[in-house]
């Protein structure tokens, strides 16, 4: 089974913090102390707790979530609420929770170092963001779930830097139905989507479901013929 959504950004930042966690060493882990969350749907958040949970006893420094108000407002309701899990914000104290929060809204840029983080707009079934990662020297987006819409899109094509785009298709054009109900993109919306971008700018496919895999990404690939275009591999390394 594949994994799902998280991304390693200079050792010390994750972009979402799915399953795909997991491929990383407890060193690693004790090494991330920022981590920006797109939305709370369980496959972008189901390691958060487990990666404070293991590295509470080897930390220094305490995880800063940043996300929405409102998808911060969700973590702290349904999951660090002493009954699904602790309220790792006020352990050991509430002066010095290993757990921040840092609310970052749509247009609002956080900086860490050499690198940009910038929330865009996203739609989909939970408040949700995507997140533009800028060096100064080159752009990635990260959309998360999202079936992009004009307000995304209009925050893209202000990016003179912008090299690589990661966007989902999670559903195969036969499941357009289930897709449209679950605000997640299928080939020919996402077609549609991406007459919005640059030809220059590289498509990077993710959120695909295991069991269509291969056919929802040759209905990509037989549909956009403009864009530098392919899926996005488990494991694989980007520099920019």
């Amino acid at each position: 089974m594949n994994r799902t959504t998280s991304f390693l950004l200079n050792q010390t930042i994750l972009i979402d913090a799915g399953t795909g966690v997991g491929d990383l060493s407890h060193a690693e882990l004790v090494a991330i102390e920022h981590v920006f969350i797109t939305h709370s749907h369980l496959d972008h958040i189901a390691c958060l707790p487990l990666l404070l949970d293991a590295t509470l006893g080897s930390r220094e420094n305490p995880v800063t979530v940043h996300a929405s108000a409102a998808t911060i407002a969700i973590l702290q309701k349904h999951i660090f609420n002493w009954q699904i899990l602790p309220d790792f914000s006020v352990i050991p104290s509430a002066e010095a929770g290993f757990l921040r929060y840092s609310p970052l809204e749509v247009g609002e840029t956080y900086s860490l170092g050499d690198m940009s983080i910038t929330a865009l707009a996203a739609e989909h079934t939970v408040p949700a963001v995507a997140y533009q990662l800028n060096n100064g020297r080159a752009s990635i987006i990260f959309s998360g779930d999202t079936v992009g819409g004009d307000a995304f899109w209009h925050s893209v094509n202000q990016i003179a830097n912008l090299t690589t785009l990661i966007i989902e298709t999670a559903f195969a054009d036969r499941e357009s139905r289930l897709a449209k109900m679950a605000k997640h993109l299928c080939p020919s919306t996402l077609a549609t989507e991406l007459l919005n971008l640059p030809s220059h700018v590289q498509v990077l496919i993710t959120h695909l479901k295991p069991a269509d895999s291969e056919l929802t990404i040759s209905e990509v690939l037989a549909l956009d013929h403009i864009h530098p275009i392919r899926r996005l591999l488990q494991g694989e390394i980007l520099e920019f």
